[in-house]
């Protein structure tokens, strides 16, 4: 089975690369391009001189499930490129045992017809010693998102979007990027690499700039916000989603909890 694979993974590989030689690079970039959409009737800018925030932390009510074990037996690079045992990410708690990292907390509801500038920024997810770097992270609706490939290794990354255009694009060569743009907004995209079955990352897209993923440290802030009335949500991918609603005044701020009960996780 194993040789079987790896003549696989090679003969895939070997694809890829002569597809790139015949087109006549080693970087591969391929985009979906949206015209920004027109500002709805009403729309107004977010005055910075009237912004509060929400912040606030998440933590887990009860013991961590143990994360399973990745077994990386079927590429011998992987087991090089990690000297120690490696776990899935699913439960990421702090030294405390009870702030909970990676989730995912934004504004659900009660912008309105406010209108935002277009980001500056390029959010990245790099495929590094066979892993997929952030494991939670958001970005904006029509931003692009860099995909990279840091291991001498073919990884491949697979998007399988309920609202959006899935994508499966593989990356043979080390050094390897490309982009892809998320026409609409969802919460969660999963990422999965088909060549590393434990590979893994979630992707919330947004048409405002209101998100956050928390650290081990269980906090988040979503800074800059209009006075209003809001609901803001907290996913986890395992623990499932809740929701709380908030008011806030001009240059107010406001504390939420969200606490979540642990799921057992499933084996790798």
């Amino acid at each position: 089975m194993r040789l079987r694979r790896n003549v696989w993974n090679c003969a895939l590989g070997a694809t890829f690369a002569l597809s790139l030689v015949a087109c006549g690079g080693g970087q591969s970039s391929t985009s979906t391009e949206s015209a920004a959409p027109a500002a709805p009737a009403g729309a107004q800018k977010v005055d910075p001189a009237t912004t509060g925030s929400v912040k606030g932390a998440v933590t887990l009510d009860g013991m961590a499930p143990m994360n399973a074990a990745i077994k990386m037996n079927a590429d011998p690079k992987c087991l090089t490129f990690n000297k120690t045992p490696q776990f899935q990410e699913t439960y990421e708690v702090g030294d405390d045992g009870k702030s909970l990292a990676n989730v995912f907390v934004y504004v659900k509801d009660g912008l309105g017809n406010y209108v935002y500038d277009p980001p500056t920024d390029m959010p990245r997810i790099n495929q590094e010693n066979c892993r997929y770097h952030p494991h939670v992270f958001g970005m904006r609706v029509g931003q692009s998102l860099e995909i990279v490939n840091s291991d001498d290794t073919l990884h491949n990354i697979h998007a399988q979007p309920k609202g959006n255009t899935e994508f499966n694009n593989g990356q043979p060569i080390k050094g390897m990027k490309m982009t892809h743009t998320f026409t609409s907004p969802e919460i969660m995209v999963p990422f999965k690499c088909d060549v590393h079955g434990w590979m893994n990352a979630y992707v919330g897209v947004l048409n405002h700039p209101y998100f956050a993923v928390t650290g081990k440290d269980g906090k988040f802030e979503l800074k800059d916000l209009p006075p209003g009335t809001y609901t803001i949500e907290a996913w986890h991918e395992k623990s499932g989603t809740q929701e709380t609603k908030v008011t806030i005044g001009p240059k107010e701020s406001k504390d939420v909890a969200f606490t979540f009960k642990p799921v057992a996780a499933a084996t790798n």
